[in-house]
């Protein structure tokens, strides 16, 4: 089926250009999307927490700020690569910044390097264990994505009149839902297994298809669908993207 991409984040970041109320409707839309994700980046790349939040609204507000979003063409494909592109390009940026400044002033700066390897004083081992900032980013891009689309499906149900329904089976969403027997919310649902096997199958149907409706809407071609969703399952295993 050919997916219509009429209100995709190409179209979104299109239209934050202006400052009538749908442009800022739009903006907002792009911050609340890619903001978690954006920080989470700045976090890893070794700013502090409120620091991260504060270079994220920069950030944003240099994209969009007068020609500078206009390199986001959707027929260079995926929006989260070129949204991180320019984000590593504003890091660096700031980065070089900072430094400038420390070095600023006319004063000499040294370096004191510990003779005594070891107690390490000069001597600095990267953990194995810290997220690189990609993967950071397209991690917590994964989780947004999930839970804007988990948000999408349960204002669907509750709009439909079966948001007990959601609040119930939800669980069985995630990869752990399997440890609570299914005969303890047929019984709050008053069904039978039998049916409720068959809803949470459907509800986890329904669920995939709001995952790839979130995804449809980052790309510039429906083809790219799979590619994402791919992307989007190494990065919750911690593979990156």
């Amino acid at each position: 089926m050919t997916h219509s991409f009429h209100d995709t984040r190409w179209t979104l970041i299109a239209r934050s250009r202006g400052d009538d109320p749908v442009s800022r409707a739009a903006l907002s839309e792009l911050c609340e999307a890619y903001y978690a994700p954006v920080v989470s980046f700045l976090r890893h790349d070794g700013r502090a927490e409120d620091a991260a939040r504060d270079l994220a609204h920069d950030f944003f507000a240099k994209l969009l700020e007068g020609d500078a979003i206009n390199g986001a063409d959707p027929l260079r494909g995926r929006f989260r690569s070129y949204l991180l592109s320019a984000l590593k390009r504003f890091a660096a940026d700031q980065r070089d910044h900072d430094h400038a400044a420390k070095r600023g002033g006319g004063q000499i700066h040294a370096v004191i390097e510990n003779d005594d390897s070891s107690t390490g004083a000069g001597l600095q081992i990267a953990d194995a264990n810290v997220e690189a900032p990609d993967a950071a980013f397209d991690r917590q891009w994964a989780l947004t994505v999930l839970a804007r689309a988990l948000s999408t499906l349960e204002a669907e149900l509750r709009d439909s009149g079966k948001g007990l329904q959601f609040e119930t089976l939800k669980q069985w969403l995630t990869a752990d839902g399997d440890a609570t027997p299914q005969s303890e919310a047929a019984a709050k649902l008053g069904l039978s297994e039998d049916t409720v096997k068959v809803a949470i199958h459907r509800l986890r149907k329904r669920f995939r298809d709001a995952v790839k409706a979130e995804i449809a809407q980052t790309v510039s071609d429906s083809g790219n669908v799979r590619e994402e969703l791919d992307a989007l399952m190494n990065a919750l295993r911690g593979g990156g993207g």
